[in-house]
């Protein structure tokens, strides 16, 4: 079974005293530069093309909020590197503004721990940033890890997965939809309320009310469960990145571990031609029924006019993947785990999966505020839901539950080998002043005059003794070496 290379790119919510939805972009730039680590500040944008579709074309535009308009109107959007205010840090993550919101992507990781742990560490690199921020301004500064500002607009918590191009776009979407329509289920972080069609006391997925779409480029406005945006973040000829913008951002790490073991299952099964099948007539209202409901039975109707439900295709991959992988420790874990929690949901005890699932976890607390006479409608209710986001470890909600035994502790498992971002954190540490560029798929170092672009593999397990090289000829060459 082949690895998988995979990250998550989280954009948090901000709030800063005194300043409104207008000062939301300035804000999070002047946030994101603040960060008081070790950083380099240079990103390198020539590999990057959103209007470019895995289906083979370029489109034209991409749809935008017009709020969000309103917000970027008088800027100029020719200097990104401005607006951006990208700080690449040593660990290899890239922390950015995006839209008015503080983004942190995480170091590209081969295993689930691994990935679980630099998404937890994100939460504190934006958090001691915003102490930051706010001794620096003398305002009060708040962190959410959410998805939506419950006003109707929402950011977004994207992963990403190197898959390659000869898989096709066709056979990655239909292995893949499935899965993203159903594993709120398992995945999800729980909401208050509705921001599309009728009010729902309660959901199970924060992003689900904001598709309108199957497949498209778009990320923004009119957004689609399966994103086609051809950026493949490595050489395109080989690679294709699959960016999947419909999860919502997670508190709970084991949530983190299995929405990204279960894609990985997907696109693990489509590569050797072995994944389920199963064509849903609508997967926009598929996911939006899935999100909405708490019985955890929704008829999902297929083409032909014939019904399913999440259990029964979350199972068929879970066979599948037993059936004709090889599995490792980690993804046979994920399978045996969700099952266990299918069990739960299919009896009715889904507060005993409280400990593992954020949207149990979530709607205890909600649960109890409205058997003490809280309504769901009272805007009460969606303070608790936006508190148990709080990243700041004294406040949030989560966090008091983490603190008091209440959510599962992490298994322990082996970590991975070093990616191709230990390369690029171990050059900013060690080079930063031998560095013109950054991006994800490459280093550009300035020798002599001269600018040396060295690739950085996706699919390569560089030696962790490239941290005993003292010169960047040596380094270089090293990296250069492990590629071939």
């Amino acid at each position: 079974m082949r690895r998988i290379l995979a990250g998550i790119e989280t954009e948090y919510g901000l709030l800063v005293e005194g300043r409104g939805a207008e000062d939301q972009v300035d804000e999070a730039m002047a946030l994101v530069r603040s960060y008081p680590g070790e950083r380099f500040s240079v990103w390198d944008y020539r590999h990057e093309s959103p209007r470019a579709d895995l289906r083979g074309f370029h489109v034209d535009r991409l749809s935008v909020d017009p709020v969000d308009l309103q917000f970027d109107e008088g800027r100029d959007q020719n200097r990104p590197h401005d607006v951006r205010s990208d700080q690449i840090l040593i660990n290899g993550a890239r922390f950015y503004n995006d839209h008015g919101h503080p983004e942190y992507a995480t170091p590209e990781c081969w295993t689930l721990a691994d990935l679980a742990d630099r998404d937890r560490e994100g939460e504190r690199v934006i958090w001691e940033t915003a102490r930051t921020y706010a001794s620096k301004t003398g305002r009060t500064v708040k962190i959410y890890k959410n998805n939506t500002d419950f006003h109707g607009a929402s950011y977004g918590t994207h992963e990403s997965y190197l898959v390659p191009r000869s898989l096709g776009v066709k056979a990655l979407a239909t292995a893949v939809l499935p899965i993203l329509v159903v594993r709120p289920l398992l995945t999800g972080a729980g909401k208050v309320g509705s921001e599309s069609g009728a009010w729902a006391n309660f959901q199970l997925s924060q992003r689900a009310d904001f598709f309108s779409e199957v497949m498209s480029a778009d990320t923004l406005y009119r957004r689609p469960i399966f994103n086609t945006r051809d950026e493949p973040h490595a050489d395109p000829e080989k690679w294709i990145r699959l960016h999947v913008i419909s999860g919502d951002a997670n508190m709970i790490a084991a949530c983190t571990r299995r929405k990204v073991a279960l894609v990985k299952l997907a696109i693990s099964l489509a590569e050797i031609g072995g994944a389920p099948e199963w064509e849903i007539r609508n997967p926009v209202r598929a996911i939006q029924d899935v999100s909405r409901d708490l019985e955890f039975q929704p008829k999902i109707e297929l083409a032909g006019r014939s019904w399913t439900n999440p259990m029964e295709i979350l199972e068929s991959y879970f066979a599948a993947a037993e059936r004709l992988l090889d599995l490792d420790e980690e993804l046979r874990f994920e399978i045996e785990s969700s099952r266990e929690i299918l069990q739960l949901l299919e009896k009715g005890n889904w507060r005993d999966a409280a400990d593992r699932v954020d949207w149990a976890a979530k709607r205890s607390l909600l649960d109890d505020a409205n058997q003490e006479g809280v309504d769901w409608k009272d805007a009460m209710m969606r303070a608790y839901d936006l508190e148990y986001h709080n990243v700041d470890p004294d406040e949030g909600l989560f966090h008091a539950l983490e603190s008091m035994g209440q959510i599962q502790p992490d298994p322990e498992f082996i970590l991975g080998h070093p990616s191709r971002a230990f390369v690029r954190g171990l050059a900013i540490e060690r080079f930063g002043s031998s560095i013109h560029t950054v991006c994800w798929r490459s280093i550009t170092f300035r020798l002599n005059d001269r600018l040396i672009e060295v690739e950085l593999m996706p699919d390569v397990d560089y030696p962790r003794d490239l941290a005993s090289i003292q010169d960047v000829e040596s380094f270089i060459e090293t990296v250069r070496g492990k590629n071939e």
